[in-house]
């Protein structure tokens, strides 16, 4: 689409904006077995990629107006390790999550101007696998460079196949915030936005305020958003009032959180004898705080993306 400058006016016109929801746990709600899978729902790039723009497709008849690319898992170093592939087609694979999500806006019939088809980054610890993008201990053995050094193939490829925007989610740590921010600076037509994973209501998952990082997250002029994702909904609305005086003029709240549920490394999520604590109500909060780009992650449905789109914008489908 162009420019942060432009894409920051695109947004201000149609805030918020609503994002897709859990890419991951709707393809295992249509049959997928990825739970415990490395490479989690990027392994169906290579296995099975029309369940993902079938994923797609569900979430863009519900309303959304962005949807994120299957790379949160993605890297080509993963595919290297886990496909046995070259780094020639690790590339192309990577490059072909942007592809199916364009794909999948033109199978929804959309114009030109929307809706957007941001490219999921994950932490350097989902990459890992161990569930470190919860916790951020990676970074205490890693340098702002080296992790910079692991983040760029994934940003190179993903802008190369044309994603609107870059989504670096599930942050967990100061570092990789910073590396995030130093590394856009080697893409200087590129945009993107940041979220960060939390511990609770006023810090990041490396025990660092979420003051702190949304301060980081403000010294880049290529961020038009900074907020948390895969968090319980309730957090949310504390957090942001935490950062208020941290967020740069000229950037917006990006809030997408999860169902609310507990997660188990072996059993995936686990409602735990509760039902789903998301509330799209809260998301009236949010807007008033500041948010411009709202959705869901984990276990949030196309048809839960589709109340969330009614109770703000009155309507159960279409783009801005």
């Amino acid at each position: 689409m162009g420019s942060a400058a432009r894409l920051r006016l695109f947004i201000n016109r149609n805030r918020p904006l609503i994002l897709d929801g859990g890419l991951a746990t709707e393809l295992e709600e249509h049959g997928a077995q990825i739970q415990g899978d490395p490479l989690w729902s990027a392994r169906l790039l290579d296995t099975n990629p029309q369940a993902i723009k079938d994923a797609h497709h569900r979430f863009l008849l519900s309303g959304a107006d962005v949807i994120t690319t299957a790379t949160y898992q993605a890297s080509v170093q993963g595919f290297v390790t886990h496909l046995g592939m070259s780094a020639e087609r690790a590339r192309e694979l990577l490059m072909s999550g942007v592809h199916l999500a364009r794909e999948a806006v033109k199978k929804s019939g959309s114009g030109n101007t929307g809706p957007l088809v941001a490219g999921s980054i994950g932490s350097y610890g989902a990459y890992l696998h161990d569930t470190s993008e919860y916790t951020g201990t990676f970074a205490e053995k890693m340098t702002v460079d080296e992790l910079k050094d692991w983040h760029r193939p994934q940003v190179e490829g993903l802008l190369a196949a044309g994603a609107d925007l870059l989504a670096f989610e599930t942050i967990p740590s100061i570092k990789e915030a910073k590396a995030v921010v130093e590394l856009l600076t080697e893409f200087p037509d590129s945009s993107a936005w940041l979220s960060f994973s939390c511990k609770d209501e006023k810090h990041i998952s490396d025990g660092s305020p979420f003051a702190e990082a949304v301060q980081v997250a403000s010294r880049s002029a290529q961020l038009l958003a900074v907020g948390v994702n895969c968090c319980s909904p309730t957090v949310v609305e504390p957090l942001l009032d935490s950062a208020s005086s941290q967020l740069s003029p000229d950037m917006s709240w990006v809030v997408y959180p999860n169902s609310g549920w507990e997660y188990d490394s072996e059993q995936g999520w686990q409602a735990r004898g509760q039902s789903s604590i998301w509330i799209p109500e809260l998301s009236r909060r949010w807007v008033q705080q500041g948010a411009a780009l709202i959705g869901g992650c984990c276990c949030i449905s196309p048809a839960e993306i589709a109340e969330l789109r009614k109770v703000l914008k009155g309507t159960t489908t279409g783009q801005p």
